[in-house]
């Protein structure tokens, strides 16, 4: 049975929901705070069998979710419903089936079922999804502009001391056919060395979530003696990835993460990654399309700052909103 009632709490014009992953909510919120609207986020856990069946299964409506957190899927219903990932694609699908069709749904990368589910769907080039219903971009949807650069460059001033040419250095983790090795660690290391060699550089190594221990000992054990930063998680202190990309003049990530090297590919500085020649199809077009428009390079290049940054939540935004015709709001996230 669909429901479309309100009770006497106001609306939040947008929800974003996740599985509460960094990355699927860090492009949910940024697509979200670009459109202008106050959002509520949450994290719904789906249960068994719709953790398996996701996206599909919208007709099970609030048996999707975990018993403890149903009593949130309740009107008033938002204007929009964001979601990015799996497990989210099939809450936008349920939120926007017990609306009444009243509330809009976006679905950020492909949903792997037909894309008219949902009102759009935001989906890379190298994912292969064409459609009416589907906006294409070169990389993953991010906050990273001037000002957001600045913000970090102000959080993290003491970046500014260490000596230049700055090296900032992101760290990810393998993934299905990316196994970042030891192998692949000495290759990163000595690139580092003989770039601090050449030019004085100092450098900022930043682990992520998905490092694994080794990956980033091996690194860090082998640019033991360049001066700089050395981050693993939050007992070396606040995370300074927003400084370290406002504050590099270079920056070297691991082939693994579409969405740091979409962040550093903004930054307006070189990016430069590990030999791609082996990665999986997918992620290897995504690569070539940054290579070919000049915003990543070989170890050893040396490259200059690309003609322009990969900015498109902006233009990936007001696409959205010429499309659902959505009204105008007053920014600011809801707990």
């Amino acid at each position: 049975m669909l429901e479309s009632g309100q009770n006497d709490a106001p609306a939040t014009p947008c929800w974003v929901l996740t599985d509460g992953a960094a990355g699927n909510e860090r492009q949910a919120l940024a697509l979200a705070q670009a459109l202008g609207l106050a959002t509520r986020s949450m994290v719904l856990p789906l249960q068994a069998p719709w953790s398996w069946l996701a996206p599909r299964g919208a007709v099970a409506g609030r048996l999707t979710v975990n018993a403890i957190h149903r009593e949130r899927l309740a009107p008033p219903w938002p204007a929009l419903v964001i979601g990015c990932g799996r497990s989210a694609a099939l809450l936008t699908r349920v939120v926007a089936r017990l609306s009444g069709g009243t509330c809009r749904s976006v679905q950020i990368l492909d949903p792997r079922i037909d894309a008219r589910h949902w009102d759009l769907v935001i989906a890379p080039h190298h994912d292969d999804l064409a459609g009416e219903h589907v906006v294409n971009t070169l990389g993953s949807l991010h906050p990273v502009d001037d000002d957001w650069l600045q913000a970090g460059r102000e959080a993290f001033p003491a970046l500014g001391q260490l000596p230049g040419p700055r090296v900032g250095v992101l760290l990810g983790g393998p993934r299905r056919g990316v196994p970042l090795d030891a192998g692949q660690a000495a290759a990163l290391a000595d690139a580092l060395r003989k770039r601090h060699r050449a030019e004085g550089a100092s450098v900022m190594l930043v682990a992520s979530r998905r490092t694994p221990p080794a990956l980033y000992e091996a690194v860090h054990t082998a640019i033991r003696d360049i001066p700089g930063l050395r981050w693993r998680d939050s007992g070396d202190g606040p995370n300074p990835y927003p400084g370290v990309l406002g504050w590099a003049d270079r920056l070297v990530v691991t082939p693994d993460s579409v969405n740091m090297l979409s962040e550093a590919a903004a930054t307006g500085v070189p990016v430069h990654t590990l030999d791609s020649a082996a990665l999986p199809p997918r992620l290897s077009r995504f690569h070539a399309a940054l290579r070919e428009r000049g915003l990543l390079h070989a170890l050893d290049a040396n490259a200059q700052a690309p003609s322009a940054p990969l900015r498109e939540t902006v233009a990936v935004a007001v696409e959205v909103r010429r499309r659902l015709h959505l009204p105008v709001a007053h920014p600011g996230v809801a707990s």
